[in-house]
């Protein structure tokens, strides 16, 4: 077959090679998305799209095409002996996604691949990555096309970037022979995904302790749900698929009581692995998902994990690219990066699973009187929350992450994700948010005068012109005027510079500037870096490490 010549080759085609593709053509890449299966899954695996997920899909336009689609859960509790011993409730999560939204996967990969459609990328199935190699500035690649032959037509294809999005058994992984380090859990599970009646809440997921194992609810519409359960220890290769009688009997056991389930959409059995790559890079090679990092589906935090690797990375891989980008620079930090996340998540996945399997009585006890004491602190649930939604994900120790803050910083640093805040156009017009103005596939370049007005303007200016001058087209420049200072003249700023109003002044009390500051956002939302008092020449070395100027 004649070779065909694109950006990136995408191997994969779950939810995060989906996600992988749309975020590439967001910044301008053009990908190829092969999936050696022939149709799509029609299982639903994971539920759970988290809010930083959603805020991520904003960017793309897909947020709410999602939650139209899902189910919107309300919170979480945990039960045992015939009470609840602890309750979250997900109000007051601060993103304009603040829920946990329940979806089958199915489902997120249908709207994913209905978005790739109408960017007029196709899903080539039954098209499987049988090698591949490295060389100077490109990834050879053999693609076998099967479509029902088994011996298929060979393509050979020469692309300068590669991802795996391909799962825990990824060819990709095994082509650059990377240890997937870690060990199975010790249970055995069961999954049921069917249709319920009885009492017990619809809108939020459900965990019962119980001295024979755990179980555990989850909706997914107002009749239908998913059950695990762990089933004792591991016996054999894998546990068999179970019958709804028997999952029947657990609800039975272990649930609140007067539950009925009917009309089984799937039965599993299944074991659960932890285990995780070292390195998500290596070369032109780079790995995502499920390729790179599996764990316990406690938290529900895998797929979402894997579609932020995706939205970590397209960025990135655009600027290197296009040549606006130092290569090393920018991809090893993608692999520090999201390194760092894995290996939270699969500890607190992890970590999550040991307590909920406890099987030493006095552990059990002790477990519930800590759990129901300690959930009812304010703060202990807010952290909580804001970690399950996956808000608090942070790169403060990445190499593209840099403070350079005097004074007192608050609670924000570089590398936290930037929070959301209600703006104004300071010359009149419709409201906004933060989130919105932020929208789109540059950097963003905040100028915070501070409370010395117009005095901190001209600084501010200087520096926008020298990063326009130096960057060209990488940033927008916005002006942020607090309510204090909104009598200023706005047209005092250039008119490639945004202005606009804190109409709350939820932006300057988050940044907790007191002096003229500057933040960089990376296209991702996240903070790059921090200076205050503003600096060129501080600001510029920070971004000398890893974009290219304009020669």
């Amino acid at each position: 077959m004649p070779e065909r010549t694109v950006d990136v080759l995408v191997v994969g085609a779950g939810p995060v090679g989906l996600t992988m593709a749309a975020a590439l053509h967001h910044y301008g890449l053009t990908c190829r998305i092969v999936d050696k299966a022939a149709v799509a899954s029609d299982k639903s695996k994971a539920l759970v799209v988290w809010s930083r997920t959603l805020e991520l899909l904003d960017n793309l336009h897909l947020a709410d095409t999602f939650v139209k689609t899902g189910l919107k859960a309300t919170g979480a509790s945990v039960y045992s002996g015939g009470k609840r011993i602890s309750h979250v409730t997900i109000a007051g999560v601060q993103s304009p996604f603040g829920y946990p939204l329940m979806i089958p996967q199915n489902e997120t990969e249908r709207l994913l691949a209905a978005h790739l459609t109408q960017q007029g990328i196709r899903i080539e199935r039954s098209v499987e990555l049988t090698s591949f190699r490295e060389e100077a500035d490109a990834v050879a690649c053999t693609l076998r096309h099967t479509d029902g032959d088994p011996d298929g037509q060979e393509e050979s294809l020469r692309v300068p970037w590669l991802i795996g999005c391909d799962g825990a058994h990824s060819a990709v992984r095994h082509g650059l022979n990377l240890p997937f380090v870690g060990d199975p859990e010790p249970n055995d599970w069961l999954l049921a995904d069917v249709h319920i009646e009885g009492p017990i809440a619809k809108d939020e997921i459900s965990v019962f302790w119980h001295r024979q194992g755990v179980l555990v609810y989850f909706p997914i519409t107002r009749d239908r749900c998913r059950i695990i359960a762990d089933i004792g220890t591991a016996k054999g290769d894998k546990p068999p698929d179970p019958t709804l009688a028997e999952v029947q009997a657990v609800v039975d056991e272990r649930g609140p009581g007067g539950l009925t389930l009917s009309d089984p959409v799937w039965l599993a059995g299944f074991r659960i692995n932890e285990r995780k790559v070292t390195d998500y890079r290596r070369g032109r090679v780079m790995l995502a998902g499920d390729a790179a990092h599996i764990h316990s589906p406690a938290g529900g935090q895998g797929m979402n994990t894997g579609m932020q690797d995706a939205f970590n990375l397209a960025w990135k891989l655009a600027l290197a690219n296009r040549g606006r980008g130092k290569i090393d620079a920018l991809l090893n930090s993608y692999s520090v990066e999201r390194s760092a996340v894995g290996d939270q998540v699969l500890h607190a996945a992890g970590r999550m699973t040991v307590v909920a399997t406890l099987r030493n009585p006095v552990a059990q006890y002790l477990r519930n009187h800590v759990a129901g004491v300690a959930m009812s602190f304010g703060f202990v649930q807010d952290k909580f929350k804001n970690a399950l939604c996956e808000l608090s994900i942070n790169y403060r120790h990445s190499p593209l992450s840099q403070d350079d803050w005097l004074g007192h910083g608050g609670e924000l640093a570089a590398g936290d994700r930037m929070p959301d805040a209600s703006l104004a156009p300071a010359t009149g017009g419709a409201p906004t948010s933060l989130f919105a103005v932020l929208r789109g596939t540059r950097h963003n370049l905040l100028l915070f005068p501070g409370p010395h007005g117009r005095a901190s303007l001209a600084p501010l200016l200087e520096i926008a012109e020298r990063v326009e001058r130096d960057f060209p087209d990488l940033f927008a420049a916005h002006r942020i005027l607090t309510a204090g200072a909104s009598q200023l003249d706005p047209s005092a700023t250039p008119a490639n510079i945004a202005a606009w109003l804190d109409v709350e002044g939820q932006l300057q009390q988050q940044i907790a500037a007191d002096d003229r500051a500057v933040i960089v956002v990376r296209p991702d939302g996240y903070i790059g870096y921090r200076g205050q008092p503003a600096d060129t020449d501080k600001l510029e070395q920070y971004l000398d490490r890893y974009l290219v100027r304009r020669t």
